[in-house]
């Protein structure tokens, strides 16, 4: 679509723009909605946008632009000679936010710190399942359901982490979005009133913003938080208008109705860029796109099956119609600009005719299946519709019927988990904290495999996930990479996955912005942010 500076009819984002003569407000074109404003039931980099990296922090931070680990709610820290024991010391006078609904009594204490890991984990505590049927994708995914042996408050600003194993990423776990800390007072509150649910609608933190309003499906109002532990942002309001077309946030944009958009339209980024009103960063995204198969289904659970299927799907056509140069075909379940990338994998080759035959050696004729396309842009897949089109005509080519679906975004990432999905999911991932184990471990270890959990091809090798265990334990990198490399070989070799692409991160912004820092993790992050009167 050719892009316009026609500015568009009065909105719902204009309205919310009256405030203060002198209040400095930004306004950011969210891609969607997010599924609550709780980080930790979710895995939807949406959803940690507009919650985790504004209404929250964590025991530690990633310095802006990096994977590197900084102090946050914790000050300072030290661990055990074993690797098993980690005692945090926390900042005094850090406060939660007070808003309307709830005035806080006291500072931010150890108790916070166990209550927000407890919930995740522990299927007693009143508030693991105070929205029915919440599950804890990343913690269980991740293992810590079983890594973390016990949790101790050592006094009121301390607290100590006992491990049943020594975890080498398991500080830079710390730093997630699924980690942020939450108000144990006010959770002790809703439960007393029976306002449970409000946990998740009307969110208390300690981060650099503080929760407002809520507008379904279209805004999401903050404000600066006077009383934030870090440096106060430069911005007064903070507002994220939510537009699902790209199109649409560009032209936002170019109007001046919003002033930073995230993933842009392939088509439209040479005509953001040579305008001289706006600014386009970029950098390679530490990402990966995939269809995966569900291999507890039959005939996805022969892995000759899903090779065939791999071989009939040209994958550079679909980084030429989709990404139109801003991606690169994918071998490994990681980047290669993370470490351990194995480059001596040599992918499946585009190859029809063989793929022919693989399936009629497996004896799989009249195959028909589903494609699963996500409803929204990701950093990873500009237009899996699209993608999901090119896959359909090319597994037409082999014989195989492939039906197109899709669901609203939250639905989409629920039910893509189920054991029993029909056919294959197109999904994809941003790494959260640089390591390897985030990749590997979230999305393919036999822990993650089960319903609920990250690992959407529910592939279970015994012999890979053991290699990323001995990975996790080892605090040498290069024994952890050649760990690493031995495990994407079982990967290549069994397919649980079609990969499809990495690719590169655009964000185009209006000049009058400036500290905006784009983040290797995908968050976008607004505490630096300003913007000239």
């Amino acid at each position: 679509m050719k892009l316009k500076t026609t500015l568009l009819a009065a909105s719902a984002v204009m309205a919310v723009l009256a405030g203060g003569v002198n209040a400095k407000t930004l306004v950011y074109c969210s891609e969607g909605s997010p599924d609550g404003f709780d980080p930790a039931p979710y895995a939807s980099g949406t959803t940690f946008d507009a919650s985790a990296r504004t209404i929250y922090s964590r025991l530690v931070e990633f310095a802006p632009g990096t994977t590197s680990i900084v102090p946050g709610l914790a000050e300072s820290w030290t661990i055990s000679d074993d690797g098993l024991v980690y005692t945090f010391k926390l900042r005094a006078g850090v406060k939660f936010q007070t808003t309307d609904y709830f005035t806080p009594t006291r500072d931010l204490n150890a108790d916070d710190i166990i209550f927000s890991f407890d919930r995740q984990g522990n299927a007693e505590n009143p508030f693991n399942q105070y929205v029915p049927g919440v599950s804890y994708e990343y913690f269980t995914s991740m293992g810590l359901d079983t890594m973390i042996a016990s949790m101790e408050k050592v006094d009121d600003l301390t607290v100590k982490f006992t491990l049943s194993a020594p975890n080498a990423p398991f500080l830079s776990d710390l730093g997630m979005d699924f980690a942020s800390i939450v108000s144990k007072e006010y959770a002790d509150k809703l439960l007393a009133e029976g306002k449970g649910a409000d946990f998740n609608n009307n969110p208390i933190g300690t981060g650099p913003f503080q929760f407002v309003a809520y507008q379904k499906d279209a805004v999401i109002r903050y404000k600066a938080n006077d009383t934030y532990f870090g440096t106060r942002p430069a911005i007064d309001d903070l507002v994220f208008a939510i537009s699902t077309d790209a199109a649409v946030r560009a032209q936002k944009l170019l109007a001046n109705e919003c002033q930073i958009m995230p993933y842009p339209a392939p088509a439209d980024i040479e005509a953001l860029k040579a305008n001289p009103d706006l600014t386009m960063m970029e950098q390679a995204g530490l990402n990966v796109a995939y269809l995966a198969y569900n291999t507890l289904q039959a005939p996805f659970d022969n892995v000759n099956v899903r090779k065939a299927l791999n071989m009939a799907i040209n994958k550079q056509a679909i980084i030429d119609a989709v990404f139109q140069g801003t991606g690169v075909v994918a071998k490994n379940p990681i980047p290669p600009t993370m470490w351990s990338y194995n480059d001596a994998i040599v992918d499946d080759p585009y190859d029809p005719e063989m793929a022919k035959q693989m399936l009629a050696d497996a004896g799989v004729t009249d195959l028909s299946m589903k494609i699963w396309a996500m409803p929204v842009q990701r950093p990873y897949m500009p237009n899996a519709r699209r993608t999901a089109e090119l896959m359909q005509a090319d597994l037409a080519a082999i014989g195989v019927t492939a039906e197109i679906v899709s669901y609203e975004w939250g639905e989409y990432l629920k039910n893509s988990t189920a054991l029993d999905r029909d056919g294959a999911v197109i999904l994809g991932w941003t790494g959260d904290n640089g390591d390897p184990d985030n990749f590997m471990n979230v999305l393919l270890s036999c822990q993650s495999a089960g319903e609920g959990g990250s690992n959407r091809a529910h592939w279970c090798n015994e012999e890979f996930s053991a290699l990323l265990t001995q990975a996790a334990q080892s605090t040498d990198q290069a024994e952890r990479t050649s760990l690493y490399e031995q495990a994407q070989v079982i990967f290549k070799d069994q397919a649980p996955w079609l990969t499809i692409d990495h690719s590169t991160v655009f964000m185009p912004m209006s000049n009058k912005v400036t500290g905006y820092v784009m983040s290797p993790l995908g968050s976008h992050e607004f505490a630096t942010v300003d913007i000239a009167e």
